[in-house]
């Protein structure tokens, strides 16, 4: 499955929740399918999408999806024990696992070697969930959090056009979004 295709599929199952999207590609390839209020695009800081989902999980009770990269986590693996322990039952990390850095010229990651899922259940994750065909993201909206998703994606990118709003722009939209849902 592509990317891109993944990603709608999980933006379908999407409602009211807050999503936080990974650098580059990731964020254009949502903005493509499914633009929201609700979608921060990251348009900067590789590795910190699931960071700023915890953060962000933790300072409120509505729903926080984060969509990241197999080299996004792999650059930052210590969020993973950071979420397990703050244990937020409102976030849901989802990997878009293509096995390289895709935004960066598709140089492969070390998940060619470590299982990503096998990580997650091991830090102690309560609900884990792995897609590599069909995609039942309804079922992982209504699993307790945390929860972690690893969809195996093939490498490569959408050809979407470049995101048509300044970085503020984004950030407000989204700060707007969050004030509405308190």
């Amino acid at each position: 499955m592509e990317r891109i295709e993944a990603i709608k599929e999980v933006a379908e199952s999407l409602n009211d929740e807050l999503v936080i999207c990974n650098i580059g590609f990731p964020s254009r390839e949502l903005y493509a399918v499914k633009d929201s209020p609700n979608h921060f695009y990251m348009l900067g800081s590789m590795g910190m999408s699931s960071s700023i989902g915890l953060g962000l999980a933790m300072s409120g009770k509505r729903k926080v999806v984060s969509f990241d990269g197999d080299g996004s986590v792999l650059m930052n693996m210590g969020t993973l024990v950071t979420i397990f322990s703050q244990n937020p039952e409102n976030f849901i990390l989802v990997v878009f696992d293509n096995q390289c850095y895709g935004s960066t010229g598709s140089q492969c990651t070390y998940t060619t070697k470590i299982d990503l899922l096998k990580v997650a259940k091991s830090i102690g994750f309560k609900n884990t969930f792995v897609f590599e065909e069909q995609i039942d993201f309804k079922k992982v909206l209504d699993a307790e959090g945390p929860v972690f998703v690893h969809i195996k994606v093939k490498p490569g990118n959408a050809n979407v056009p470049v995101i048509d709003m300044e970085p503020e722009e984004i950030k407000e939209r989204f700060m707007k979004e969050i004030e509405k849902g308190s």
